[in-house]
């Protein structure tokens, strides 16, 4: 590893990855690194329902339902 990246955390997030590292028996750059890896790569946590755009089938409209109709 060559490059080195200076990051200001807020004071809980810095806690909360102290107490993740030290949980996990992982140093915190590594946590980093394997963050960052996941968000490049498109399978981030935050993404996952995602994967189900496009999937579901139904009225486009909740209102069509029987019984939601305002009809």
């Amino acid at each position: 590893m060559s490059n080195t990246v200076t990051v200001r955390l807020p004071e809980d997030l810095a806690r909360w990855l102290r107490d993740h590292a030290r949980r996990m028996g992982l140093p915190a750059g590594r946590i980093i690194r394997d963050e960052l890896e996941r968000a490049r790569s498109g399978t981030h946590p935050e993404k996952r329902f995602l994967r189900l755009a496009g999937v579901i089938e139904g009225p486009p409209d909740l209102s069509q339902r029987k019984g939601f109709s305002s009809k």
